[in-house]
């Protein structure tokens, strides 16, 4: 079974996501512990997008959460690295766009747990459905 590509919410925010990480670690200053920083605020904030475009392409339920649950994982790492970017002294002129894509981040956890769960119970329902 495929799920087919969606295109809604999850979509739109993880490209997002994906897009203004990509800017955020284009306007970090270069020094080497930004540059170690941002290359993995980079991987985990643009594998979001692509592992739910997985998800969306998944062959059965059970491979649809695991790769919802690498979305989750990945959008909870991008924030981790965000906030060592502070640590690290993150410019002032940085803050508003860095804490902007953690509220993004948190969005994106808090839709993929809910799309688990919901999905969870979706096939709890259907198992109830079948057995009876």
């Amino acid at each position: 079974m495929s799920w087919g590509m969606r295109s809604g919410p999850l979509t739109d925010i993880t490209v997002s996501v994906a897009r203004q990480t990509i800017g955020l670690v284009e306007a970090i200053p270069h020094r080497s512990v930004f540059f170690r920083l941002g290359s993995q605020l980079l991987d985990s904030g643009t594998s979001q997008a692509a592992n739910y475009r997985a998800a969306c392409r998944a062959r059965s339920t059970a491979d649809f959460i695991a790769k919802l649950k690498i979305v989750e994982e990945e959008s909870d790492e991008a924030h981790f690295w965000i906030d060592r970017l502070f640590d690290a002294g993150l410019p002032d002129a940085l803050h508003q766009q860095a804490r902007d894509l953690q509220s993004l981040l948190v969005q994106v956890t808090r839709m993929t747990v809910a799309s688990i769960r919901t999905t969870r119970e979706h096939q709890r329902a259907k198992r109830d459905l079948e057995r009876a």
